[in-house]
Formats: C-alpha cells, structure tokens, sequence
C-alpha cells in the first residue's frame, strides 16, 4: 500500500483521537458542557477500488497524472484518458458498457516472507484443482487495455519497438527500456551478494538459461504473458536437481501438484528474492500457482501490500 497515503490516514485516525479525548476530560471536570467530540465526523476506511487505484500511481508516478473518485468510481488518468477501477478491470472510459466482457486483473494479497509449509486441507485441495481446470475452459481474459497503454507496447511490433538488450548474470536478455536500469541495479546487488554469500555465489554459477521477452500469453489462457512487454525473467540453473519449478510442468505428471513441498522445489536463495523485490520484481514462488524461476516487475503489488515505498 502507499506508505505516504497510509501515513496520511494515521495521522487522521490520530488526530481525531486525540480530539476526543480531551474533549472527555473538559466534560469530566465541568459536568453539563456539550460533548462537541462526539460530533466529529468518523474518516472512512478506504476501498479496496481506491487502495489499487493510489498503487497504480505511486508504481508510476511518471505515467499517471492523477486519480480521483470520479462516476461512482476510482480512477486514473494517463495519457490523456481515464481508466476506472471497474471491479479490478481497470478499463478506459469508452469500454465501461462491455465490462462484463472481461474479468479482473490480479491485485493480490503478497507475503514479505514465504509462509511455513503446510499440507493442503481437502477443501483448499479441490479449489487448486478447481482453478487448474477453469483454466482450460474458456475464462474471460483480462482487458489489456490500461498495460498496453501504459508500456506503450499494444501488439508485438510496438512491443519489440521498446525492448533493450542487455546482458544479465552473464545470459543475453531483452526487456523493455523502462525497466533496464531496474534490472540493471538488481544484477549489480546480485553480484555484491554473491562475493559475501557463497550460496549467492553457487546459485549464479550455476544459472543454465534466462528467459526474458516473447510474445506469447499465459499458458492455456487468452491473458497476455508479463514477458510480452519485457516486464519478466525466468532464470533456470543448469540442473534442477529432481526439483520442481512450474505448478503446470509438475501437473502433467502429478495429480496434487499444489502439495510440492518447499523442499522438493527449486527456490533461488532468499538474498536474490530479496533484491528483486528491493526493485519492484514479485518473485513467482510465493504464488500458490507456483512458478519458482519467475519474476516478473509489479511494483504496485509490492506498494499494495507494504512492502515498497512508493517512492522507489
């Protein structure tokens, strides 16, 4: 969440306590006085409509002009066009009638730390499985309108129109220009770390291949793929040691692939998870669709759930 937003809302709750609570004592030591605390008016809680909306513009202060309740609605402005909340949608203005059309995007609940491993109850079981099938069958996809806007990347001639190369840890990549220097300070961090911590050391040794741009969507889904707009890296270790990596690979051959121990996966040591999320990169292994080789940046899932300031 934005940490400036959420100081703002403390500092009202404070405030208005402390109104109150000297107005109490004034009435206790001259009975009959009227209780004008009472009288002041509560701060609202705010909507998660608006939580998403203030991320979306601390993450990018340099897109975004402005946000405000507007319609019924939260939204922002960019480029010359609004873009309303819509239930998670985040659809421009003119599309507002066919949102039916779409389903939400994915603003979810991020852990600072990965949780302590714990066997799957049968009712969380059958929602894994639930959401493995519904994947194949036809779902709404997401509206890509606000993030083609926003990277300026609506199909893949203008996508690769904004892609640097660049070398990272050793392996070629392109990503998309707004976020080289980004992963440039990441790979510097890494390179730090490693001369400290051998595990660091071992872990970049031993990195077999780098995925970072292709056009493509999510696997078996209509939703474009981060990696589209140069926005992900999938970094594999030449040998994955009998260790699981991807939810959909391991499901292919295991029914229960949502109940993979931590130590039957393949997990990059927690310094370098630390040092992608440092930089607005969310870390594919604390999804419960695991993905452990990817990382992909979304700084307003790291501001929404305040672990970046929106500063950065």
């Amino acid at each position: 969440m934005n940490r400036i937003f959420s100081l703002a809302v403390i500092i009202i709750f404070f405030s208005a306590g402390c109104v109150f609570a000297f107005g109490s004592k004034q009435i206790a030591q001259a009975p009959g006085t009227p209780n004008t605390a009472s009288a002041q008016p509560s701060v609202p809680e705010p909507t998660r409509a608006e939580l998403v909306i203030r991320s979306l513009m601390a993450a990018y202060p340099d897109n975004i002009e402005k946000v405000e309740f507007r319609n019924d609605d939260w939204a922002l402005f960019m480029k010359n066009r609004w873009y309303y909340f819509s239930g998670g949608r985040i659809l421009p203005e003119n599309m507002l009638e066919n949102a039916a059309n779409f389903r939400s995007h994915s603003f979810y609940s991020y852990p600072s730390e990965l949780p302590p491993w714990k066997e799957p109850t049968p009712e969380e079981a059958a929602r894994y499985n639930n959401w493995a099938g519904n994947r194949t069958q036809g779902p709404l996809r997401r509206s890509s309108f606000f993030l083609d806007e926003l990277w300026q990347s609506p199909n893949r001639a203008e996508a690769e129109r904004r892609l640097a190369r660049i070398t990272f840890l050793g392996k070629f990549a392109r990503v998309h220009q707004s976020i080289q220097g980004k992963v440039a300070v990441v790979e510097a961090a890494i390179l730090a770390a490693g001369k400290t911590e051998p595990q660091v050391q071992t872990w970049i040794n031993g990195i077999g291949t780098l995925e970072s741009y292709g056009w493509r969507n999510i696997a078996e889904t209509q939703n474009r793929s981060y990696h589209s707009y140069g926005l992900a890296l999938d970094i594999l270790p030449r040998n994955l040691g009998n260790r699981q990596t991807y939810w959909l690979w391991t499901s292919q051959y295991r029914n229960d692939w949502y109940n993979v121990s931590y130590n039957e996966r393949y997990h990059p040591p927690a310094s370098v998870i630390r040092i992608f999320e440092a930089n607005g990169f969310v870390w594919g292994g604390k999804w419960p669709m695991f993905d452990t080789m990817h990382f992909e940046y979304r700084p307003e899932i790291l501001i929404l759930n305040g672990l970046m300031p929106a500063t950065n």
